[in-house]
């Protein structure tokens, strides 16, 4: 390989499918080859940072837990702050939750309560956009906290599951789309 920039095509190809992971008929996209490689990881940032300019977030708020491999160094990259979304139990502050449905039962995820600023414009970001439930619960959080999202920015997008549905109103960009 040469030290070009990385197209969505090589990322893609870096990523492998597991078979019956983590269940039965589920096919697993691992992305960790393309962590493992760093001019592929470092490409995939500036891929997914490209359609923002530094300035013009105030925030990136990453989802627990591999939405956080994502959003910190593009929070960097656009000279804003990092927000971890967490679940319940693992931030230490006053907290800001929203419980959301799942298929079969229900989950939670918290803030802290002075991570958002009201009217501070937010990038969400996340590995993978899947049903949807858990990028639809954090656009709630940060819109609870006053937060102006300007976009929701996922490495990977399964476009069966249709968890772009569940983000109306919101700019949705993902690299990769199966």
């Amino acid at each position: 390989m040469t030290d070009a920039h990385p197209t969505a095509l090589e990322i893609e190809g870096a990523i492998r499918n597991v078979p019956d992971f983590p269940k039965a008929g589920i096919q697993f996209k691992d992305i960790t080859p393309v962590l493992a490689d760093a001019r592929l990881f470092s490409g995939a940032i500036d891929l997914l940072a490209d359609d923002f300019k530094p300035g013009s977030v105030d925030a990136v708020v990453g989802i627990d837990a591999r939405g956080f491999i994502f959003a910190a160094p593009m929070a960097i990259e656009l000279g804003a702050g990092f927000v971890p979304v967490r679940k319940p139990g693992k931030l230490p502050f006053d907290r800001f939750s929203f419980r959301y449905d799942l298929e079969y039962g229900t989950d939670t995820l918290e803030m802290h309560e002075d991570s958002i600023i009201k009217n501070q414009r937010v990038l969400i970001v996340d590995d993978l956009l899947a049903t949807g439930g858990t990028a639809a619960a954090t656009v709630n959080l940060v819109r609870q906290l006053g937060g102006e999202i300007i976009g929701v920015a996922f490495l990977v997008e399964l476009l069966a599951l249709k968890g772009r549905d569940q983000l109306k109103g919101c700019e949705v960009e993902a690299l990769i789309q199966y």
